[in-house]
């Protein structure tokens, strides 16, 4: 459907179809009908309920402060749309333009949008998996469940991975007035996202709120009782834990297995698209049929070294969403790339955390405003000579101003003074990131685009 008349068509009486039932997807659904689609719109959600909100089931919800189900995303308009909730999609046949249902059934559609987000990686060994008191928190009755369990008062609660999920679970743990552990086979918290700097910060903070922080340390094993309750957990270094909840939080999975076989560039990374939201093809070839946004997608980015991107945050699925949804329904000339400047925010022991960029690309940073000891500052990362991302603690006003830094491919290290006027700490220092071969807990952007030190092609001139 290129040419105006078949587009006209599609506006009015057009099938789209949105796989997934959650932030991208709602948002997608009110962008389409607010631009005047008018045909038949059909959301697929393997949950059972309306759309809700990811962040506060580990900050609110499990203080007690919000129920699990009090969660629902508002709506900024109302969407005329068949809700196919409770039911997961299982496969895809884009030759015939259909979503194939758990249930049995099929959805034809005209335009695909894949919006299905990901879920908790698993503790990879089933038996303990399935022990009483082992939990995930990725879906309002995971956060539900798992607040329950907090109230009924354990003796002690493992948390397993220390990136932001995780480190979010240990504060509301100890808020609560809980033991917890957490175990993190990464030298520091949120190393994976932020850096050994700045991950050192993040483990004081946490050891000073009483949490017993075992850094460079793996579970090995959950042992269990006669009854299959939770009761001990195993250590790389030998100990022994008592302990009556585990909750792991070992990162997040991209839901892309219901598209094996399809022809769609999608694998454990996400969903190869454009700067456009168009999904790829296995032979790199975009259509103008299947699109994707939020979590699950990956698209290049011209700020960030046309890395392709996947990016966990909250308002990336909203401007992705956005964006997939207006160009579904527009002409070649008055569609629009996705150029989000990556941000989040976390709020754990106290402290307010943001960042916009994209810190991993880092290779140094300075501490621009504050200081660590304070553990109230800004890092500016630096990648090749401009800066690439800054993260505060607790300076949250000030990430406007970086955003504008990074937007403007401003010199790394900055070139102005520090705001308390001591600029002898603006002398970089390396951000101190683990080897990105190796796995780590909770980085909020994955970097998926071409490294030039991975040279597994050779091209060979032809002959004249």
């Amino acid at each position: 459907m290129t040419s105006d008349g078949p587009l006209r068509t599609l506006r009015r009486s057009g099938r789209i179809v949105i796989v997934g039932a959650s932030l991208a997807g709602l948002r997608a659904a009110e962008t389409l009908r607010a631009e005047g689609f008018g045909g038949s719109l059909t959301v697929i959600g393997d949950e059972p309920c309306e759309p809700y909100d990811r962040p506060p089931l580990t900050k609110q919800v499990l203080l007690g402060r919000v129920a699990a189900d009090a969660t629902a995303l508002p709506r900024r308009r109302e969407v005329d749309a068949c809700w196919r909730t409770g039911v997961a999609a299982t496969g895809l046949d884009p030759a015939t333009g259909r979503v194939l249902l758990a249930d049995g059934g099929q959805v034809e559609y005209d335009r695909l949008l894949i919006a299905t987000g990901v879920h908790g990686r698993p503790w990879p060994h089933e038996t303990e998996a399935s022990l009483d008191g082992v939990c995930t928190v990725r879906t309002r009755d995971d956060a539900a469940r798992l607040r329950r369990r907090l109230e009924a008062g354990p003796r002690r609660v493992l948390v397993i991975g220390a990136g932001f999920t995780g480190s979010e679970i240990a504060s509301a743990c100890r808020e609560r007035g809980l033991e917890v552990t957490v175990a993190e086979r990464g030298p520091a918290p949120l190393v994976g996202a932020l850096g050994g700097v700045v991950g050192g910060v993040a483990a004081e903070l946490q050891r000073s709120f009483g949490v017993d922080l075992r850094c460079g340390i793996t579970v090995t094993s959950l042992e269990g009782d006669d009854v299959g309750r939770l009761r001990r957990a195993h250590l790389s270094d030998g100990t022994v834990l008592d302990v009556d909840v585990a909750v792991v939080a070992l990162g997040a999975v991209r839901n892309t297995g219901w598209l094996e076989g399809s022809g769609v560039a999608a694998g454990p990374r996400g969903v190869a698209c454009d700067a456009g939201c168009r999904a790829f093809d296995v032979h790199g070839i975009v259509t103008d049929e299947v699109f994707a946004a939020g979590d699950v997608a990956r698209s290049p980015h011209p700020l960030f070294g046309y890395q392709f991107l996947s990016l966990e945050h909250w308002g990336n699925a909203v401007a992705g969403a956005d964006v997939a949804a207006h160009n579904m329904i527009s002409a070649g000339p008055d569609r629009r790339p996705h150029l989000w400047m990556p941000a989040f925010w976390s709020a754990q022991f106290g402290v307010s955390i943001k960042s916009v960029g994209v810190p991993p690309m880092g290779d140094e940073l300075v501490i621009s405003q504050g200081s660590l000891a304070e553990r109230r500052f800004v890092a500016v990362y630096g990648h090749r000579g401009r800066v690439i991302a800054a993260v505060g603690f607790d300076q949250a006003k000030w990430m406007p101003f970086y955003r504008r830094l990074i937007e403007s491919a401003a010199p790394f290290p900055p070139d102005f003074p520090t705001v308390d006027g001591r600029p002898e700490r603006l002398h970089p220092i390396p951000a101190d990131f683990p080897d990105p071969s190796l796995p780590s807990h909770g980085p909020t952007v994955t970097l998926t685009g071409h490294s030039p030190q991975d040279r597994r092609l050779s091209f060979t001139p032809a002959r004249a």
